[in-house]
C-alpha cells in the first residue's frame, strides 16, 4: 500500500483531533471474548500507537477494569501520543439504576447519578494511570438520572480538568435531542458497520447539523467483515459469535460472495480487505471515526494501515452496489 499519512480528524468541537481509525480494548477485557493474554494485548496497543494510531478507546465494563488496567500499563510513558476515551454508566460498585446484565459474578446496572459518576471517573483514572481523560463517553443511558443532571457533573469533571470533552453511546433519538440541548456533546459512539447502517437516517443527519463526530464501533461486525471468516468457521463455546444469528451459515456465504468484489480493490491498493473495509466505512458521510478491536500487534497494525488508505469515489460506489447485491436479507 502506498504509505501515507495518518487520517485525524477532531471530535466535535472539543479542538481535540486524534485518529480516524481507533483501536477498540473490549475484546482485550476478555469478557465474551474467551479471555485475554495481557503481554500479547499490552504489544497490541503499543503496536497501535507505533503505528500512527493515537485513538485508544476502553470502558471499565470491559472485564470489569481489566481492559482500563492493561491499557493504562500500555501507555505507560507516552500519554502524550494517545487520545484516550473511557466510559461511565455500567456499575457493580452500586445497586441504582436499571439491572442489566451479571459478570463475573455481579449485577451490573446502568447508572449515571453525578456520584456514581465521579466515583466511575476517580477509578478510571487510576487504572489508566493518568490525571485526565481525553473524551468521556456515557456508555448505555440510564432511564432513572435525567441527562441534563448527567451532564451537569460532567461538564464539572470537565471544569476541573479531568476530562477535556464529552460523548454519548447506545442512544436513542429522544437521548440524543436531550443531550444536544445541553450545548456539551462532542460526540456520540455506536454500532455501524456495512451490516447494521440504520443510523445513517437516524442519527447522521442530526450530527451533521450539530457539529457532533460519530465514533463507529463494531466497523469489521465482530469480525464477520474482515475476510477472515469463511463458511467454514467453527466458534467455541465461550466466544459471543457462537450464537449469534448475524454469523449464520447463510450470513456468511453471503458475506463472502461481497469479499469478491472487495478483494480487486484491496489488491489494487495493496491492502487487505479489512483494510478496505474500514476505509468505506470512514468514507460515510458523518462517520467520523472507526474504532476497531485486535488482540495482537498484526492485528494493530493491519487496522493502522486503514487509516492511510484513501479510496476512490468510484470504489466506494462499486462497493456500496455489491453490497446491495450480496447482503441484502441478512439475518440480525
Amino acid at each position: 500500500m502506498t504509505d501515507k499519512g495518518i487520517v485525524t480528524r477532531p471530535i466535535g468541537r472539543s479542538g481535540i483531533e486524534a485518529s480516524a481509525v481507533g483501536l477498540g480494548t473490549w475484546a482485550i477485557g476478555g469478557w465474551m471474548w474467551g479471555g485475554t493474554d495481557e503481554k500479547q494485548s499490552i504489544d497490541a496497543i503499543r503496536a497501535s500507537v507505533d503505528a500512527g494510531v493515537s485513538l485508544i478507546d476502553t470502558a471499565p465494563a470491559y472485564g470489569m477494569g481489566l481492559a482500563e488496567t492493561i491499557v493504562g500499563k500500555a501507555i505507560a510513558g507516552q500519554r502524550d501520543k494517545v487520545v484516550l476515551v473511557s466510559k461511565c454508566g455500567l456499575v457493580w460498585h452500586v445497586g441504582e439504576g436499571t439491572y442489566f446484565f451479571e459478570q463475573a459474578g455481579k449485577p451490573v446496572h446502568r447508572y449515571l447519578g453525578p456520584s456514581s459518576i465521579r466515583y466511575e471517573v476517580e477509578q478510571s483514572l487510576r487504572r489508566l494511570g493518568t490525571d485526565y481523560i481525553d473524551h468521556y463517553v456515557t456508555h448505555w443511558q440510564d432511564g432513572t438520572t435525567p441527562i441534563a443532571e448527567t451532564v451537569g457533573e460532567l461538564l464539572r469533571l470537565k471544569d476541573e480538568g479531568k476530562i477535556r470533552s464529552i460523548g454519548a453511546s447506545n442512544v436513542s433519538e429522544a437521548d440524543l435531542a436531550a443531550y444536544l440541548a445541553t450545548g456539551a456533546l462532542d460526540a456520540i459512539q455506536e454500532e455501524y458497520s456495512m451490516v447494521k447502517r440504520d443510523i445513517e437516517t437516524s442519527f447522521v443527519p442530526t450530527c451533521l447539523d450539530n457539529g457532533v463526530s460519530i465514533l463507529s464501533y463494531s466497523s469489521l461486525a465482530l469480525g464477520l467483515l474482515s475476510g477472515k471468516i469463511g463458511p467454514d468457521r467453527i466458534f467455541a463455546d465461550d466466544d459471543q459469535r457462537h450464537d449469534n444469528p448475524r454469523f449464520s451459515l447463510g450470513n456468511r456465504e453471503k458475506v463472502a460472495r461481497l469479499m469478491h468484489v472487495i478483494r480487486p480493490i484491496a489488491d489494487q491498493h495493496q491492502a487487505s480487505v479489512a483494510q478496505v473495509v474500514i476505509a468505506w466505512t470512514l468514507a460515510q458521510p458523518g462517520i467520523t471515526f472507526s474504532l476497531c478491536g485486535a488482540r495482537d500487534p498484526t492485528q494493530a497494525i493491519e487496522n493502522a494501515g486503514a487509516a492511510r488508505l484513501r479510496l476512490a469515489e468510484h470504489e466506494v460506489s462499486t462497493i456500496t452496489a455489491g453490497m446491495k447485491d450480496h447482503l441484502v436479507e441478512l439475518d440480525r
